[in-house]
This record gives C-alpha cells, sequence and structure tokens, in this order.
C-alpha cells in the first residue's frame, strides 16, 4: 500500500510539475515552428503567444508560415526551422531511410469523416456504390484506406471499384461537395465541420474506424516533429514547449472568450460554424500521452501498413524504434 501511494503522489507531483511548469524561469531561447500559413495549429501557437504562455516557460515561439506540406518538410530538413507538425509515420518512414527525425509532441486526436448531403437518405457504406465520391489526400491517405477496410468489414465492398472517385485539394472538394458534383466527401477534420455547420452528415468518422480495425479513436496521429539531434540539445526547451502546447489546448477547451478572440483566425462564417469548429477541436485535445499511447499508436502503424503497405509507410512493415520522444508524457 505504501508503495501504491507514493506511486500515486509521485505521479499527482508530475502532473502538477508539468501543467504549471518549471519552478523556476530559465532563458531557454528561440523555437522556431513551421507551419501551414492557415492550418489549424495557428490558432494553438497563438494563444500560446496572446497568454505569454512560452515567456513564463522562459522561452520565445516564433512562427513560420508555409504555403504547403512540403514547403514545412524541407524547411526544418534545411534547418530554416526547428520543428514542424506532422505525422508518425512520417517520421517512422524518414527513420527507415536513415533521417532520425523525432515525434516529440503530441498535437490532436482530431481526424476527417466521410459526409454525405443531409437530404441524401445515405446512411449506409454499401449505398455509395454508383455515387461520386471526393477524397482529399490521394488514393493511399490512411483516413481513406481506413474507410474502405471498413467498408469491406461490413458489407464485403471495395469501396474504389463501386463508386467513382475524386481527389483533390480540401478546399476543392468541399466546394464541388457543396454544388453537388460530389455525392460523398472524406475531408480533414475543419472542413468537415464547416460542412456539418452548413447542415450535411457525417456518415462515418475516421477515429470510428479506427476503432472498428481495434485501435481506439483517442490515438494522436499529428504531432510536432523535430530533429532527434535537436532534441538531445535541447530537452528542457522542447519540454518547455510541450507545456505551453498543453497549457494553450487548457485555455481553449475551457475559455469560449478565447474562441471569440481567435474567430478571425478560424475563418468561420458564421456562430454555427465557429461553434462546430470550436466542439470538433475540443473533442480532438489529447489527455494522456505515454507508453500506452506510444504502444496503441505502434499497433495503428501496424494495421495501415497492411492497408496500404510501402506506398503509404514505406519499407519497415513496423513503426521504427525511436520514432516517439520519450521526454514528454502526461
Amino acid at each position: 500500500m505504501r508503495r501504491i501511494l507514493d506511486r500515486v503522489w509521485s505521479t499527482a507531483l508530475f502532473l502538477v510539475l508539468f501543467a504549471a511548469g518549471p519552478l523556476v524561469a530559465q532563458e531557454l531561447g528561440t523555437l522556431r515552428l513551421g507551419v501551414l500559413k492557415f492550418g489549424t495549429v495557428n490558432w494553438e501557437l497563438d494563444v500560446i503567444k496572446t497568454n505569454g504562455l512560452d515567456t513564463k516557460e522562459g522561452f520565445t515561439l516564433e512562427v513560420r508560415g508555409y504555403g504547403g506540406g512540403e514547403a514545412t518538410n524541407v524547411a526544418l530538413m534545411g534547418d530554416a526551422v526547428d520543428g514542424i507538425v506532422d505525422d508518425w509515420i512520417w517520421v517512422s518512414r524518414q527513420r527507415a531511410a536513415g533521417i532520425p527525425l523525432v515525434f516529440a509532441v503530441p498535437y490532436s486526436h482530431t481526424v476527417g469523416a466521410l459526409v454525405v448531403h443531409g437530404d441524401s437518405g445515405i446512411d449506409s457504406l454499401d449505398q455509395l456504390a454508383g455515387k461520386k465520391i471526393g477524397i482529399a489526400g490521394g488514393p493511399f491517405d490512411k483516413s481513406w484506406l481506413m474507410i474502405q477496410a471498413v467498408a469491406k468489414m461490413r458489407h464485403d465492398i471495395g469501396l474504389a471499384e463501386v463508386a467513382e472517385l475524386a481527389f483533390g485539394a480540401p478546399p476543392l472538394l468541399n466546394q464541388k461537395f457543396l454544388s453537388g458534383e460530389l455525392d460523398a466527401v472524406l475531408n480533414y477534420w475543419h472542413f468537415v465541420a464547416r460542412l456539418e455547420a452548413a447542415g450535411h452528415e457525417r456518415l462515418l468518422n475516421v477515429s470510428d474506424a479506427q476503432a472498428e480495425l481495434g485501435v481506439p479513436p483517442t490515438v494522436p496521429q499529428l504531432g510536432y516533429v523535430f530533429k532527434e539531434s535537436f532534441v538531445e540539445a535541447n530537452p528542457e526547451l522542447v519540454g518547455a514547449f510541450a507545456r505551453a502546447s498543453y497549457n494553450a489546448k487548457r485555455i481553449l477547451r475551457d475559455s469560449d472568450a478565447e474562441w471569440e478572440r481567435i474567430r478571425p483566425l478560424t475563418k468561420a462564417k458564421n456562430d454555427a460554424e465557429l461553434e462546430t469548429l470550436k466542439r470538433r477541436f475540443r473533442e480532438g485535445i489529447v489527455e494522456s500521452w505515454g507508453d500506452e499511447e506510444r504502444e496503441l499508436a505502434a499497433r495503428l502503424y501496424t494495421v495501415l501498413a497492411e492497408l496500404g503497405g510501402e506506398k503509404l509507410v514505406g519499407p519497415s512493415p513496423e513503426l521504427a524504434p525511436g520514432t516517439f520522444w520519450d521526454g514528454v508524457k502526461f
């Protein structure tokens, strides 16, 4: 009993220290993050800067915006920034290729969904046979692979064979869906939220598809990625950023006023859209990140490797060792 109580108190103390930050502020320098100019991660980073969460942790956050994901990758590889946002599948693929990156700080477990028109009458995946589906991310996008796997499990159909597929950029797909050119669209969560606010319906959440494939939906896929050498040289700085990120999410979880402040960043067209974006963002907040979550992520990787093969995960059928940095746990 004594050991159990000691462990409980130790865990509680760690959580308090993680949430509160360092007891003595230190000047840790500047952390440069490269992100998509209009990505949702900017909402969190703006909360960090506006509320001084970086200076409270003893560092300065510098945000650099880029026009696309490939540009952020190039910036990281060329040391123009210290970190970017990406998924751990990409990190594992880079490590398997001999490029030592690490997934250090989880960002969100919110993913997209397959959406149909509110008046379509479609309530089952097999009803998409003969329909036109728009898909963001390409034919080997992990969300699309999971949707297909569930369609096969539920109805024994190959969704890619029985439906007409259209791949494209997320904003364009939303536009074509709203104009009636698409019967359904698989898009990223914030684009889905805008469709929901307009009265359209989710046919299948990617998170629910993930759960049907045996992995809890709360396992985060996106996070802050750094070079391993940077993390090894600056563990206190990365840890300080992790606490600032954690606390920024708590502000967005608890404060409606903060959402009103960042309304211009969300580009919400009306109150209904802002409310839907807020609700979906809050659903994706990572509440715990430790050994269990990393083991579940490795399990999800195995599932995705079976579904997508080398075209998705690269040459390694298993998550590359060292993909996750163990310096952040909560």
